[in-house]
């Protein structure tokens, strides 16, 4: 019989971190389920019994974030493995996007996740041992028009998360990145998706040409994010965890174009980018 553990999901009101939570408790686990709009997420989850706690958490919100993950060790006792899967899009092209919105971005998508594991990491460190699974993107790997602020958000989660694991596997703590492609989530709903405050005539035609089809693909997006919770679920039972999961064979086309044009301009500038040395001094 498999350990029951206890997961906290960020954003399990819906997509793929409702999924999570359904797959957790369907393995036997117990669930921190976590949104901004409690309601919704029990709704969502439906009659847990004693299995699931719903809690109030807006990442950006410090305070709320401390009390839920205190509910949740007050609950359970412990915290064995962390979610972070809260997020939304701003859209747009960088001029277009306020410095507000850029920095609204980074709270919810970088600096969510990451107040989120600080509060959860104490008990981590005190149990020598837990998971942290921070839910990427491709946007992570490859920039996309329309989608600087996202993607600026997303690789600042990989290098955080990168660092991380080698200052917390000592006690451990394992780490995963999860880079989903296109999945069928509400990121691409109007609820989910804030469009740039500001129009400059030079981005116009552009934007009018885009915006239609990003708005085209929600609910159309290829990927199961049922699927991906079973997985996902496999993968964290694993003795090591991988360290960064591709999630979809589009998230693997993209990884592997990334790789090949890192390849492909290191070699390019081979022979200049090696004779930046100091030469040796003469005696």
């Amino acid at each position: 019989m498999k350990e029951s553990k206890v997961w906290l999901i960020t954003g399990a009101g819906s997509g793929i971190g409702l999924e999570i939570a359904k797959a957790a408790l369907a393995a036997g686990n117990k669930v921190v389920a976590t949104g901004r709009d409690t309601s919704k997420v029990t709704k969502a989850i439906g009659n847990t019994a004693d299995s699931v706690l719903v809690v109030k958490m807006d990442v950006t919100n410090p305070k709320e974030i401390s009390t839920g993950v205190n509910s949740a060790i007050e609950k359970f006792g412990t915290i064995d493995v962390l979610v972070n899967n809260a997020g939304n899009w701003y859209a747009g092209f960088f001029e277009e996007l306020s410095p507000a919105q850029m920095e609204r971005q980074m709270a919810t998508n970088l600096f969510g996740p990451m107040n989120v594991t600080r509060a959860v990491l104490p008990v981590m460190r005190k149990n020598k041992s837990g998971h942290i699974i921070s839910i990427s993107s491709t946007a992570a790997l490859v920039g996309y028009e329309l989608c600087s602020a996202y993607a600026a958000s997303k690789f600042g989660l990989e290098g955080w998360m990168e660092s991380l694991n080698l200052e917390i596997a000592p006690f451990g703590i394992n780490t995963t990145i999860v880079e989903p492609g296109f999945f069928r989530t509400s990121l691409l709903e109007p609820s989910s998706t804030i469009w740039s405050e500001l129009q400059l005539e030079d981005y116009a035609d552009r934007i009018a040409a885009l915006k239609p089809w990003w708005e085209s693909m929600s609910g159309k997006q290829g990927g199961d994010p049922a699927k991906l919770a079973a997985e996902l679920l496999t993968i964290a039972a694993e003795k090591t965890p991988p360290k960064r999961w591709m999630a979809g064979a589009d998230a693997i086309s993209e990884a592997e174009r990334k790789a090949k044009e890192l390849i492909d301009q290191a070699n390019a500038y081979r022979e200049l980018s090696s004779s930046l040395a100091y030469e040796p001094t003469a005696v």
